[in-house]
């Protein structure tokens, strides 16, 4: 009896001491077995680091005409990054100036928009902003959860508006594009990339500067949003104010994608545009979209000058015989 009375009581006391045990790791054993069957989330896809030295493709164009002035691997996909944010503006301007949406127009800022990551404006579920505020946001500081705000706003989903999206992309002859989001982030678990070309995006850029109207936006180096709260947004195009005559248009970047910009330039009536896609250094988009638009100055002919003011009156007629 002793002997039963012994073992029992020291299996209770084995017992005590699992249970303590569990309960100091944090969890009952029965918690520690279902976590460890929990299934682990989806990895995020590993993308091919597509950037290179001086940068992975490049194109320069003439704005007026669409004459290419120079290409280099113009045709090479790669990842365009926040550079999309590009697409966004286009297709709100224009339903602006179809009068289907209005600068003022009052966006709800939706809990979706508020928690995408990256770059942004800190959006709250609690605020409403206009479709102009928003689209200072969007370009200047390249607030992805701007786009998301928008895009929703404008087509009810980030899905319905990237469609809107991808079909302007057909309309302009952008063969090699296609866009799986509305802000230019790294895909998640799941997800593809978005993919471009720079002679695509050059495409882009011309169709965008057909509306002035989106030039207030590209060539705004600072700007105060959210004024009770000032969230001062600053343009990373460090071509604005240190490259005569440009006023846009976007950067874009990630690891796995490089240092991109669209840029653009005027001066004396001519207009260029470069996209330098995929540099492995940040300077080094700046500096060879700079280069370019330099040599398309150099390229382009200025306008002649309009003379009127210099003509000459023909000679009076004369009767013959007088």
């Amino acid at each position: 009896m002793r002997v039963r009375t012994f073992l029992s009581a020291a299996c209770v006391m084995l017992v005590a001491v699992q249970i303590a045990g569990a309960a100091q790791a944090g969890s009952s054993p029965a918690k520690a077995a279902a976590k460890k069957k929990a299934p682990a989330k989806p990895a995020a896809p590993a993308l091919a680091v597509l950037s290179r030295d001086p940068y992975q493709g490049a194109i320069l164009v003439d704005a007026a005409t669409g004459q290419v002035l120079f290409e280099d691997r113009a045709d090479e996909k790669g990842y365009p990054a926040s550079m999309l944010k590009l697409m966004d503006l286009l297709i709100i301007v224009e339903k602006v100036e179809q009068g289907s949406l209005k600068l003022d127009d009052k966006v709800q800022v939706t809990r979706e928009a508020m928690q995408i990551g990256g770059s942004q404006v800190y959006l709250d579920e609690k605020e409403t902003f206009t479709v102009d505020e928003l689209l200072y946001a969007l370009v200047v500081q390249s607030a992805n959860d701007a786009a998301a705000a928008l895009a929703i706003h404008v087509t009810g989903s980030r899905a319905s508006f990237c469609e809107l999206m991808n079909q302007k992309a057909r309309q302009l002859g952008m063969k090699s594009t296609i866009f799986r989001s509305v802000h230019g982030l790294p895909p998640g678990a799941g997800q593809e990339p978005d993919v471009t070309t720079a002679r695509d995006f050059s495409l882009l850029a011309l169709e965008l500067l057909r509306h002035p109207q989106a030039l207030k936006y590209t060539s705004t180096q600072e700007h105060t949003f959210r004024p009770e709260k000032p969230f001062i947004l600053r343009n990373h195009n460090k071509l604005l104010g240190t490259f005569d005559g440009c006023d846009g248009l976007k950067t874009g970047y990630f690891r796995a994608a490089g240092f991109s910009v669209c840029a653009t330039a005027c001066r004396k009536g001519v207009r260029v545009a470069a996209v330098v896609l995929g540099c492995t250094e940040k300077t080094s988009a700046s500096t060879q979209a700079a280069e370019l638009l330099a040599k398309g100055f150099m390229t382009i002919k200025p306008p002649e000058p309009e003379f009127t003011n210099l003509l000459i009156a023909p000679p009076a007629l004369t009767t013959p015989g007088k």
